[in-house]
């Protein structure tokens, strides 16, 4: 909806409070370029011209499809050095140093921190951004969350680099196979402590010291989101019964390394299966049964990843994430016949996507995630870096990039995001912003040229902000602001 003719430089501010009173309510429906569509619905954000120099918007999408997973935009912190640090963590840890854990924790956020950046800043320099959001998709997906602890925490950006990155194009089981192993999820969902109630340690345990060698038991976390979470989804038809036995088909595969899993293992850290803490015999999932050993872990998985009812709830999922919040069933149809045909091969699957008509489609519309908004606004200025302060911005705007609240992610539906509340938090930090964001779009003085800002968002014949950016007698850094608080930067 327009949001008001801006006819005086004195009504900034009015204008500013008329954009936000409006921000939770979807544009009508009007013409949307397909380039518009490319670079903001499938993309992370449009640059200034960047919409009209480009001439095929979906051959521009299928080409990022192809080739290699995406890399990021700088040199990754050396998984040993991580390892070493937190292993250093776990030993002080056990030995009550509390001088030396509070410099651990300092050195820890720190490499937490620069793990962030780097996945940030390459979404917002990238060249793949189609692909960069198919990554960030995922890794929001199977997440894990830093909220769960400094191994977590540390864990996370390898994590994404290492389980979900190189399978973003490949088969969907080999990034849940991936995902099961990494130490990040086997500490997340506590499936590294997970212990069978007859395996082996539990015998030898209670024959020397009685019940109390039970106490460490079957822990049904990693199961049940499994089920729930990563693949059938709530309706997936399972039973609390499927849970448990899962869970126990999946004791023992817990974190390798000193000062991790235990034990006198001297390798790097990483995925052990621990036969001492597997509960033996064979089990039933969905009707299916699996005999015991490491093996019977991988079937499940991949027997659960290629199930139908994961292709019905992923291919929903897709489609409410990149084309509405309630996405057309021909959409969702399309999208789960490719998973089903190709058995979860995401290259084809993303294809598919791409080929939607209602993809494209510019009565479907999706609200802008606050990580979005911001990744949006610095691709806009031309930004090389994500700076400084992001960890601060994002967690203003509740947010934060690998912390979400609960192992179900983030959810990106406009309701979850558009309270007025959050909308104003939003107005406000896109006028700080906009200090740094005005000198990287042409200079803080008057007569910057920032009017390219309007070609990164689809405008109503009519609408004001264009007039609003040439306004030479308005603040440079009000009006990049304006441009960016305004409704239509909010959708894409």
């Amino acid at each position: 909806p327009q949001a008001g003719a801006l006819t005086r430089p004195a009504e900034a501010p009015s204008y500013l409070q008329n954009v936000v009173h409006h921000l939770a309510r979807p544009p009508e429906t009007r013409p949307v370029s397909a380039p518009h569509i490319a670079l903001n619905r499938f993309g992370l954000g449009a640059r200034p011209g960047e919409a009209l120099r480009l001439s095929d918007p979906r051959g521009w999408l299928l080409e990022q499809i192809e080739g290699s997973a995406p890399v990021l935009a700088l040199e990754p912190i050396e998984r040993d050095e991580t390892h070493g640090l937190l292993r250093t963590f776990l030993q002080a840890q056990r030995a009550q140093d509390q001088e030396r854990l509070r410099a651990l924790r300092q050195q820890a956020g720190r490499v937490n921190q620069a793990e962030r950046a780097n996945s940030l800043t390459t979404r917002i320099t990238t060249d793949r951004p189609f692909a960069e959001r198919w990554v960030a998709f995922w890794s929001n997906h199977l997440c894990v969350s830093a909220l769960g602890g400094i191994r977590e925490a540390m864990l996370a950006g390898a994590y994404e680099r290492e389980a979900i990155r190189p399978h973003v194009f490949g088969r969907f089981e080999d990034m849940v196979l991936a995902s099961a192993r990494h130490p990040a999820m086997l500490y997340y969902l506590d499936n590294a402590v997970s212990v069978g109630p007859d395996s082996p340690i539990v015998r030898r345990r209670s024959r020397a010291g009685g019940q109390r060698a039970r106490e460490r038991g079957l822990n049904e976390n990693y199961a049940r989101e499994l089920l729930e979470l990563h693949t059938l989804g709530v309706k997936g038809g399972y039973t609390q019964q499927d849970i448990i036995e899962l869970a126990r088909i999946l004791t023992g595969w817990s974190v390798r390394g000193p000062g991790f899993g235990g034990g006198r293992d001297t390798g790097p850290m990483g995925f052990q299966f621990a036969a001492m803490l597997h509960q033996p015999g064979t089990k039933t999932v969905l009707g299916r049964r699996y005999d015991e050993g490491e093996n019977a872990g991988v079937r499940v998985t991949r027997d659960l990843a290629r199930h139908p009812a994961t292709a019905r709830f992923l291919a929903d999922k897709l489609a409410t994430h990149f084309i509405d919040d309630a996405p057309p069933a021909e959409a969702v149809d399309a999208l789960e016949h490719q998973w089903r045909d190709t058995d979860g091969d995401l290259r084809e699957v993303a294809r598919t996507l791409v080929q939607l008509d209602a993809a494209w489609d510019p009565s479907y519309r999706k609200f802008r995630t606050p990580q979005d908004w911001f990744v949006a606004l610095l691709r806009a200025v031309g930004a090389d870096e994500v700076g400084p302060n992001f960890p601060q911005i994002l967690q203003q705007l509740r947010h934060p990039l690998w912390a979400p609240p609960s192992p179900r992610g983030f959810g990106d539906l406009r309701r979850e995001w558009a309270d007025s509340d959050a909308l104003m938090n939003r107005a406000e930090l896109a006028r700080s912003i906009a200090r740094r964001a005005g000198r990287s779009a042409g200079g803080a003085g008057p007569s910057a040229d920032i009017r390219p800002l309007a070609t990164t968002m689809a405008l109503d014949p009519g609408d004001p902000l264009p007039g609003v950016l040439s306004d030479t007698t308005i603040p440079v850094d009000e009006r990049v602001a304006l441009a960016f608080a305004g409704p239509a930067f909010q959708w894409r």
